[in-house]
């Protein structure tokens, strides 16, 4: 009987495309390179896909002969070797889709990939360039004036831009919902089996595991949320037709990971987050809702924390926190025709029972569970009505839909003008936030996939007994979740979940036993790594949407930001400013093609002649939709029975649809997870495995003088930093200079002094590396030509250039240490009698440890080699036989090791 669930790792992830005159041949296989897929694509067809798929799995020898046959048969003569018949045309990673516009087909390859992030072993790459090539032959091309321009427009949205895949992962669902499948019952998993396999048509389904017993896994594939990926459109011509291992779903939006070095224990912090293809666009163009509840800018945002030391989803520590970002779910826009900064919001439709709202809502009690907690970041007291007018609509349809809800699943409101406390000078922005976010986390909880540790019983906190969420046997699950909406979703919205999601980071360490207390503070190297990775988070997400970088960042709002970032803030918004005004309606028109919003159609307008895109994106002003929901039970009705749980992770038999279960033997391919990450079966070099170079807090931001606490939780100085210290200085005697004064810079300031609001609404760009800070200790440089002279202001004491005095003696618990350290030094290797008659005086309380080296003579100048025993000497004879032909017979546990790996590797 099976015992355990994984991931399908897919087996298409090495492409090579071929070509002859009538057909295109993609041959697909895994990384190993023992399994292979063809896909035949019918060139002969000038509007027309033709695509067949036989669906059966090729051996490397066969894949040569059926391509070397190709070859012969399409020559232009028989046997003439000058012109061949078959052509390599590209080599790639995966296939994006199959798109059309007036013409034939192009289909859309992944040429180049960059690794991102390690999910537990499961890679997350980032597309770096694609191909896009023309299917039909030239002799049955139909030209279209029109095609060249719609295909600028289609390469206008730039993949290589913030798109990522997985093979084996799937990016479109939490990791709370991936983890949850593989959890599901045994006797759950055996019915889909059955159900599951008259689709497939591989001839290693089922080979071996009736004999094995228990040897069986079962494989686990879901069906991609469709919402956050962006090349369903695409690929929804072959859906039906290819084998599940073509198709390769990508995302848009941002994936950062960094790590977080404790005490020499690596922990990863991924930050993942799903821009939505619904209702997707540019700032000023895209605002509010369509009609079927999806929203403008609406991104969800996954942080995960894993112990990287152990890589396996079973036998592994994750954890995970989810928001989400979106616009004020009504009917509103903005006129940008007035080419004003703020353009007048206008409500486009009077909605008096919160049709819209209640659609998208549901969406998130569907995905999410309750609670749905609301933090409004809009403006409240304006001296004239701007973004006030959204916070009236929001409260009313709020307050209309909660009046039907059980109680105890309403959604809660909370408004917080965040700009009115950014102004004042008597109120702390980021304090009031953290209050807000403590509350929120503790509503919601979090995900871990581990029984809370013992250190919660030994030190109990109140502030872990009082957490929400769903508690199970295996762990905890993260129910509801925070939605947090500005007007554009962008600065104030980003500061926001910054601060939401460093109190969660605090509750997942200390829920994985990595802190004593739920609680992390500011200027320490967790929170600046974690920092820097939601600037970056911030930054993507900004340019996707509104053009620019951020102008407000934290270092805004805690008011620590130098002077000199005032000219950038500047720069941003202009910048801003010009995206919005001029390229904003070209990258529009761009994404609705990409999506399949619009298609382009013989006889009918073409993109660029439409006025707008408001018809395109609202189908109830198309044609009629069906029948409205109930202005009272606005909900689905499933979803509101499995509250608080969401519905989307409830095993019921709508969801067990939704996943493809195989049962494979254990060590197949297909489900061993590492043999895909080490691939131990190939010639391969650290660099290749272990490519990713992420930001570590030991190297990048621990302070780099001596007798430092290395522990990424203590508090640093402002100046204090890896970043700072070091730098891209060129000079290297400042740099040197700088790690010098680091020690004797002014202590740091408290987090409520620094944490002060900003009193503008100009924000902050990341500080340059290896720029000086403004808060360092002043440095006097001067130039002589040949050298540069360092002097320094005020001459350090001893002690706190070294951590202690030289000059003081050494009291008698240092010295036994010291003692201690050199007999450790001293017993690593065998000493001579001498050395020994020595040990034997040393006083008591020292360690004497017995050399684990066999040699009796051990040091750099001479080697005695040991005794070998009569087994080894057995084996190293048999080696040297077999060198020679002369081979030695096997025994049962050898054959059978050899047949399982034969079995495994060609067959």
């Amino acid at each position: 009987m099976p015992t355990a669930a994984a991931p399908i790792i897919s087996s298409v992830q090495k492409l090579v495309l071929y070509e002859t005159r009538a057909r295109y041949f993609l041959v697909g296989s895994n990384h190993a390179e023992t399994k292979y897929r063809v896909l035949k694509i019918d060139r002969t067809e000038p509007k027309d896909l033709v695509i067949i798929d036989d669906r059966h799995v090729y051996t490397q020898q066969e894949v040569r002969e059926l391509l070397g046959r190709l070859d012969l048969g399409n020559r232009t003569k028989m046997g003439q070797k000058g012109s061949a018949g078959l052509f390599r045309a590209v080599s790639a990673f995966g296939v994006v889709g199959f798109v059309r516009f007036l013409e034939g087909y192009y289909i859309v390859l992944i040429t180049k990939r960059r690794k991102m992030a390690d999910i537990g072993g499961h890679a997350i790459y980032k597309i770096e360039d694609t191909n896009m090539i023309y299917i039909p032959n030239d002799s049955v091309r139909v030209t279209h004036p029109d095609e060249a321009r719609y295909l600028r427009i289609f390469q206008n949205v730039d993949l290589s831009s913030n798109f990522y895949f997985s093979y084996s992962y799937d990016l479109s669902h939490s990791l709370q919902y991936n983890l949850t499948v593989l959890r599901m019952p045994l006797e759950m998993l055996k019915s889909e089996t059955t159900q599951t396999r008259q689709e497939s048509f591989d001839i290693f389904e089922d080979e071996g595991l009736i004999t094995q017993g228990g040897s069986g896994v079962f494989g686990i594939c879901s069906e991609p949320y469709m919402k956050y990926v962006w090349n369903g459109e695409l690929l929804d011509i072959i859906k039906n037709t290819v084998h599940r291992d073509w198709l390769l779903y990508i995302i848009h939006g941002f994936c950062g990971q960094s790590k977080l070095l404790i005490y020499g224990r690596p922990v990863y912090v991924t930050l993942i987050a799903r821009r939505s293809s619904k209702f997707a666009g540019t700032r000023f163009l895209k605002r509010g809702a369509n009609c079927e509840g999806d929203v403008a800018n609406e991104v969800e945002t996954e942080q995960i924390l894993c112990d990287a030391s152990v890589m396996s989803f079973t036998a592994g520590s994750y954890s995970s926190y989810v928001q989400v970002r979106g616009s004020v779910p009504l009917y509103w826009s903005q006129d940008i025709s007035t080419m004003m900064p703020k353009p007048p919001i206008t409500l486009d439709q009077a909605d008096p029972f919160a049709h819209v709202a209640a659609l998208h809502f549901d969406q998130m009690l569907q995905r999410f569970g309750s609670p749905i907690i609301i933090l409004n970041l809009v403006k409240e007291r304006e001296k004239r009505k701007h973004e006030r007018i959204l916070s009236e609509e929001l409260v009313a349809a709020v307050t209309y839909l909660n009046q039907f809800l059980p109680p105890e699943h309403t959604i809660i409101y909370i408004p917080w003008d965040m700009a009115k406390y950014t102004k004042s000078k008597l109120c702390n922005v980021l304090d009031r936030l953290n209050v807000i976010a403590e509350s929120v986390v503790k509503k919601t909880g979090f995900f871990v996939n581990r029984p809370d540790s013992y250190c919660s019983i030994l030190r109990p906190d109140e502030k872990w007994n009082e957490l929400g969420g769903c508690v199970i046997p295996t762990g905890r699950l993260q129910t509801g979740v925070l939605r947090t909406n500005c007007v554009d979703c962008l600065d104030r919205t980003n500061t926001a979940q910054f601060m939401v999601g460093k109190c969660a980071l605090a509750y997942q360490l200390y829920s994985l036993g990595l802190i004593d207390k739920p609680n992390l503070q500011f200027d320490t190297d967790a929170v600046r790594l974690f920092e820097e990775l939601y600037e970056d988070h911030g930054d993507t997400l900004s340019l996707q949407y509104g053009g620019s970088q951020l102008v407000h960042r934290v270092k805004t709002y805690r008011k620590i930001a130098p002077w000199t970032q005032h000219s950038k803030d500047i720069m941003q918004t202009l910048s801003r400013y010009y995206s919005n005004a001029f390229s904003d309606a070209d990258r529009q028109d761009s994404i609705n093609l990409f999506l399949g919003v619009f298609h382009p159609t013989e006889g009918k307008p073409h993109l660029w002649e439409l006025p707008t895109d408001f018809y395109l994106h609202h189908k109830n002003t198309m044609r009629l939709l069906p029948t409205r929901r109930s202005y009272t039970h606005w909900w689905t009705p499933e979803v509101i029975k499995h509250l608080p749980l969401p519905y989307d992770e409830v095993i019921c038999a709508a969801n067990l649809k939704k996943l493809i279960v195989k049962k494979f033997h254990k060590y197949e391919e297909e489900i061993d997870i590492h043999n895909e990450f080490f691939r131990p079966y190939e010639l391969s070099s650290f660099d290749d495995t272990f490519c990713l170079a992420m930001t570590s807090s030991a190297r990048d931001f621990m302070p780099k003088t001596v007798g430092i606490d290395p522990s990424p939780f203590t508090v640093r100085k402002p100046d204090e930093t890896g970043k700072s210290v070091l730098g891209n200085k060129s000079n290297r005697e400042e740099a040197v200079l700088q790690r010098k004064t680091a020690a004797s810079a002014p202590p740091p300031p408290s987090e409520e002094a620094v944490s002060s609001s900003s009193e503008d609404d100009s924000g902050t760009d990341r500080e340059e590396e290896g720029s000086v800070s403004q808060r360092s200790t002043p440095v006097k440089m001067t130039d002589t030509g040949d050298s540069a002279k360092v002097t320094e202001n005020v001459v350090q004491p001893m002690k706190e250039v070294y951590g202690i005095n030289l000059s003081d003696g050494l009291s008698e618990e240092d010295f036994s240490i010291y003692s201690r350290f050199v007999q450790l030094g001293q017993s690593q290797h065998k000493q001579d009698r001498s050395s020994q008659q020595l040990c034997s005086r040393c006083p008591d309380g020292v360690i004497k440890l017995t050399p684990i080296s066999a040699f009796s003579q051990d040091n750099i100048y001479e080697v005695q080699p040991p005794r070998v025993d009569r087994k080894s000497t057995e084996i190293f004879q048999a080696h040297i036989q077999a060198s020679q032909g002369i081979m030695q017979p096997l025994g049962k546990e050898d054959l059978s090791m050899y047949r399982e790996y034969i079995r495994n590797r060609y067959l």
